[in-house]
C-alpha cells in the first residue's frame, strides 16, 4: 500500500476512519471525505500531515466531484477509491415510507455511484485503478428484517459493482472493482440508523472496525472481486442460495438471530 493515493468516503468514524489510519500507517496518502468537519479533522490528524480531509456530502454529486478535484490537485493521481459512506434503518417492509426507501438508496447506493462515475475517467486515462464498494452481508442475505430497505440498497450496490466490473474488463483490465461484505461491526452504525436501533457495539461477536479495515487493506494489496470479512460467511451465502427452498432455509439459524449486520 506504500505511496498509494486512497480516497475514502465516510471517513470520519467507524470503518472509514479505521481504514484511513491503517492505510496511512502503511505509507499510503489518504484523502478523507465526510460531512462532520471536527471528527474528520481528528481522523486526518491521526493519519499524519499528508492526509487530505475534504468536508463533503457523498450524497451530493457536486461534492464528490469537488473532492476528486481536490485529491488530484494535491496528489496528481488517485489509485484507489473506497465508497464506504452509508447508513442503516430500522423499519420492516410493511412499515416503509417513501422517505425511508429514498434515503437508503441515496446514502447507500447513489453516493457510491457518484464516486464510481467521478473517478472512472481518471482511472480510464491512466489505464488502472481500483474501486472498492463497502457493502454488507445484508446485501446477500435477509438476516435482519428490520434493516429491509438497507438490505435492498446493498443488493442494488452489489449489482452495480458487478456490472461495472464486467463493463470495464474487456477494455480496461487494469481497473479493479471490488465488493467487501462485513457482518456486524462494533461502531455507532446501529444507533445512527434511521429510526434508531440497537447499538452495534453491544452486540456479542461484533467485529471491530479495525478488523474490517484489515480485510479491506488486503483487497487493496491483492485485488479480488468479492470479499467477506468473516470466516465462513461466503459459505453461508452459498448454502442459502443453493437451498432447494429458501423459505425453509430462512426458518433456521442464523435467520432467527435478532442481530442487524453492518
Amino acid at each position: 500500500m506504500n505511496d498509494k493515493v486512497i480516497v475514502i468516503t465516510g471517513a470520519s468514524g467507524g470503518i472509514g476512519a479505521a481504514l484511513a489510519e491503517l492505510a496511512a500507517g502503511r505509507g499510503a496518502r489518504v484523502v478523507l471525505l465526510a460531512r462532520r468537519e471536527r471528527e474528520l479533522g481528528e481522523v486526518a490528524a491521526r493519519c499524519g500531515p499528508e492526509a487530505l480531509p475534504v468536508v463533503a456530502d457523498a450524497t451530493r454529486r457536486e461534492d464528490v466531484s469537488r473532492a476528486l478535484v481536490s485529491a488530484l490537485a494535491r496528489f496528481d493521481r488517485i489509485d484507489v477509491w473506497v465508497n464506504n459512506a452509508g447508513r442503516g434503518i430500522t423499519r420492516l417492509v410493511s412499515e416503509l415510507a417513501d422517505e425511508d426507501f429514498d434515503e437508503m438508496m441515496l446514502v447507500n447506493v447513489k453516493s457510491a455511484l457518484y464516486g464510481m462515475q467521478a473517478v472512472l475517467p481518471h482511472f480510464k486515462e491512466r489505464g488502472r485503478g481500483h474501486v472498492i464498494n463497502v457493502s454488507s452481508m445484508l446485501g446477500r442475505m435477509p438476516l435482519a428484517v428490520a434493516r429491509s430497505a438497507y438490505s435492498a440498497a446493498k443488493h442494488a450496490l452489489n449489482a452495480l459493482t458487478a456490472n461495472l466490473r464486467m463493463e470495464l474488463r474487456p477494455a480496461y483490465p487494469g481497473i479493479y472493482v471490488s465488493s467487501v461484505h462485513p457482518g456486524v461491526v462494533a461502531t455507532s452504525f446501529g444507533v445512527n440508523a434511521r429510526h434508531g436501533g440497537a447499538d452495534s457495539r453491544r452486540i456479542p461477536g461484533a467485529q471491530t472496525a479495525e478488523e474490517v479495515a484489515e480485510v479491506i487493506a488486503g483487497v487493496i494489496e491483492h485485488p479480488r472481486a468479492d470479499v467477506y470479512t468473516r470466516p465462513g460467511a461466503q459459505q453461508m451465502v452459498v448454502a442459502y442460495y443453493a437451498a432447494e427452498d429458501m423459505g425453509l432455509a430462512e426458518q433456521q439459524a442464523p435467520f432467527f438471530s435478532p442481530v442487524a449486520p453492518r
